[in-house]
């Protein structure tokens, strides 16, 4: 049975004692987490927290509001972090598994269709990426024509969903938003993916209509400022349009200055393009995060920041951004490893810096909440290890209960002395700059070294 129609069944059974308050303003948010990772619920309605709420002994939850700003909200359960749509009159209920956190989302009650139509077209994405992934070798107007076929099947899901159970024009607009900004992101890509898949020298040579949609992109939607495909389109739609403007404008740059480079244009960019605050915000955020994550010169990183500032003066986040390119000046080669303390397999504790090497070090993170990204990551270390005999590889755990770390180091067969675990994941991102998961920090002998500096990009 399709999933979405089944999300729908269970919905109407679960949800049949809350239709009788549908007419009310307020709003009911409420759910039961099996496997709860924290004590607590966050609901937020773009950077704003509305309320927290306890788990019970049942690790259920509830949220009664007032009423609602009618859109697109979030709810945080320490990791993770999940749309809900909310509209003035709800009564909706979500239960889910931690264990399999999206997988096992279901919504019921008053608002449950277009959560439950949205989740299915994130699922569905996720379950398209293979797929997309091998068509980025064909020809652009055939990619054209299979992406549009796949926009076109998930458009008539939603006008079929539609027409069966009423959903309001706004939510009706946000689910169209997230199909065609979804498959938007793929066309942005293809220029790039293609030139590596087929090996050509240069990007292949795009028909004139083969970016036509980019005339119906709105850079200023606030009802979709904290929608994940458009705020994932925007980065590769600015990096796109910062590759295209430097190609036609710019000679030739010296490679050890491209990073810095390319990163300005993006900056200027959002300066000329984006005027609502938080998108704007975020985007300047991201950029400078991207950046500063990727090794470049601490001449370029000052140039950089100068920018930075001068074009995004007041950004929300300028004090993580200033917090973050301070730590990377201090993570520069020939700069001292900071002062942080870890735990070994047996629960001794021991500083980073004395952690016992026989050679250059790299030290990776992992997260038992992660499980690709620690399939992928250990994976990669394997590799590395045939490939670079002479390196030392030290995994570090982060945002795992510590009896379940020592399980999954015993389950994955890890060297036991190779692995160690900190609980203070808080300290750990401020000290050791870990914003990306797959962020590797090297050492030798204490000492910051240029190699494998970008080890994360090949995981």
């Amino acid at each position: 049975m399709n999933k979405y129609l089944l999300y729908i069944l269970v919905g109407l059974i679960a949800g049949s004692c809350l239709r009788d308050k549908g007419d009310e303003k307020y709003v009911i948010f409420a759910g039961e987490i099996v496997n709860p990772t924290s004590d607590q619920v966050v609901l937020f309605k773009g950077e704003e927290a509305l309320d927290s709420v306890k788990l019970d002994a049942d690790n259920r939850f509830v949220f009664k509001l007032d009423s609602v700003s009618e859109g697109l909200h979030h709810f945080y359960h320490n990791p993770e972090l999940q749309y809900v749509y909310l509209e003035n009159g709800d009564s909706l209920q979500v239960r889910l598994n931690t264990a399999d956190f999206d997988e096992s989302l279901v919504f019921s009650g008053k608002g449950e269709e277009i959560n439950n139509f949205m989740l299915e077209m994130f699922l569905l994405r996720e379950e398209e990426e293979f797929l997309i992934n091998s068509m980025y070798e064909l020809e652009p107007e055939e990619f054209r024509l299979k992406i549009d076929s796949l926009k076109n099947n998930k458009l008539l899901l939603l006008e079929q969903t539609n027409t069966e159970f009423e959903i309001s024009p706004k939510a009706f607009d946000l689910a169209k938003s997230f199909i065609v900004y979804s498959s938007n992101i793929s066309m942005e890509a293809y220029p790039f993916y293609h030139r590596r898949r087929s090996g050509e020298s240069k990007i292949h040579q795009l028909p004139d209509s083969f970016y036509g949609y980019r005339n119906e992109v709105n850079y200023n939607d606030e009802d979709l400022t904290y929608l994940r495909p458009y705020y994932n389109f925007m980065k590769f739609h600015l990096g796109n349009l910062a590759y295209t403007m430097c190609k036609a404008n710019c000679e030739d740059i010296e490679k050890a200055s491209r990073h810095l480079h390319f990163n300005e244009h993006k900056l200027k960019l959002i300066d000329s393009l984006i005027t609502q605050k938080e998108l704007r915000d975020n985007l300047f955020r991201n950029v400078a995060i991207d950046y500063l994550l990727k090794h470049d010169t601490e001449e370029h990183t000052k140039i950089f920041i100068t920018d930075f500032k001068r074009l995004s003066h007041n950004n929300v986040h300028n004090e993580e951004i200033n917090t973050l390119y301070e730590g990377i000046i201090n993570m520069q080669p020939s700069k001292t490893l900071p002062d942080f303390t870890l735990y070994t397999y047996n629960g001794d504790e021991v500083k980073l810096n004395d952690i016992e090497n026989k050679g250059p070090v790299v030290y990776y993170f992992w997260s038992g909440s992660e499980p690709r990204h620690f399939r992928n990551i250990s994976k990669r270390v394997t590799e590395l290890k045939q490939e670079h005999p002479e390196y030392h590889f030290i995994g570090i755990n982060l945002r795992t209960d510590h009896s379940k770390w020592k399980g999954m180091v015993d389950a994955n067969k890890l060297e036991q002395s190779e692995q160690f675990w900190t609980n203070n994941y808080e300290q750990a991102v401020q000290t050791l700059i870990i914003y990306n998961p797959n962020k590797t920090i090297i050492a030798r002998n204490g000492v910051i070294v240029d190699a494998f500096a970008n080890i994360y990009n090949t995981f």
